[in-house]
């Protein structure tokens, strides 16, 4: 019989690429999600039957071992940006790693793989990277040989990051930028699964790995080459700090007053700390290197996603080449 991987948050971001490549070699793959109905789209990943999402809550043990029964290996997608409801940071990135690793240990899991995030930080003023590296000490106190991935901010077609600007040169000739200085190293998504799958396969010997692609640039570079690919141009405004935190301040305290009606999706105090950081592997740190994986380039990957936001979507380099005809 093959062998069984259970993905929690498997059919997010980064965990649908996860599951598609398990499925692809050959495992059974359970894809634990709070809403299973709305996972649907996973089962193709695999022949009938390979792939099934099926109902857990990360907060509760009893949801948590009944999707890990009979699991191989598992592995921990899920992490949140922004609190919402009960889905606090710590409640989900630490207690919730926690819990999975322990579970783990007690069902005699071989193999876990938690994908964490670069920054993570047990003395960091931001909740988030602190409840990501407590998530991380949870994680290696039941299970010291997991493999813990770090990746820096990750692109690909469903994200949220080049979408989210690209998106708004739509409605506005200007991108204000909160850290426009600060410097990334954006990570394909794929990248990331590959990864991934090689702590699963035990290809890769357990250990922190800070996962970073071949380019670092500012916030305004990234930007600046995410409207050479749409074809757009637009006025990069870097916002200072000072009033970031104003309007951070403001849209927390409406989402309070709101009780969180308003999610606040646009900025928050906690995103502000993480800004002030570079988001970078560190220089000690092992990387894909380590794994024998060489990262995708923005250059190669932006344009197979970004094009539809081009001011005539694909059609636009047709249009801009009959433009220079002469008749």
């Amino acid at each position: 019989m093959s062998k069984l991987v259970t993905i929690y948050g498997g059919s997010g971001f980064v965990g649908r690429y996860i599951a598609r490549r398990m499925a692809a070699e050959g495992w059974r793959v359970r894809v634990a999600v709070r809403r299973p109905n709305e996972a649907m789209f996973v089962r193709p990943y695999g022949v009938v039957g390979q792939v099934e999402p099926i109902l857990c809550n990360i907060r509760d043990d009893a949801s948590v071992a009944a999707v890990m029964h009979g699991a191989d290996a598992v592995v921990n997608c899920v992490g949140v940006l922004n609190e919402l409801g009960k889905n606090a940071f710590d409640a989900v990135q630490a207690d919730g790693a926690e819990r999975i690793a322990r579970l783990a240990a007690a069902h005699g899991v071989d193999r876990m793989v938690h994908i964490s995030a670069i920054g993570a930080d047990l003395e960091a003023d931001s909740e988030y990277a602190r409840t990501k590296a407590q998530g991380e000490a949870g994680v290696l106190q039941h299970m010291p040989n997991a493999v813990i991935l770090r990746p820096s901010i990750i692109f690909g077609t469903e994200d949220q990051f080049f979408n989210r600007f690209a998106g708004m040169t739509r409605i506005s000739p200007f991108l204000p930028l909160v850290g426009a200085d600060t410097k990334f190293q954006p990570v394909f998504v794929d990248d990331v699964a590959h990864a991934a799958v090689k702590g699963v396969l035990g290809a890769a010997p357990s250990g922190v790995y800070e996962l970073g692609g071949p380019e670092t640039k500012s916030f305004r570079s990234l930007m600046q080459q995410m409207l050479d690919v749409i074809h757009r141009r637009r006025i990069i405004i870097g916002m200072p700090f000072w009033a970031a935190k104003i309007m951070a301040g403001v849209l927390d305290v409406a989402k309070f007053v709101s009780f969180q009606l308003f999610p606040n999706n646009i900025l928050t105090r906690d995103q502000l700390k993480n800004l002030r950081r570079d988001n970078v592997v560190e220089k000690d740190a092992k990387g894909f290197a380590d794994l024998g994986i060489e990262p995708a380039t923005l250059e190669s990957v932006l344009p197979e996603y970004l094009w539809k936001f081009r001011p005539s979507g694909q059609y636009d380099d047709i249009q801009n080449s009959a433009s220079n005809l002469r008749i």
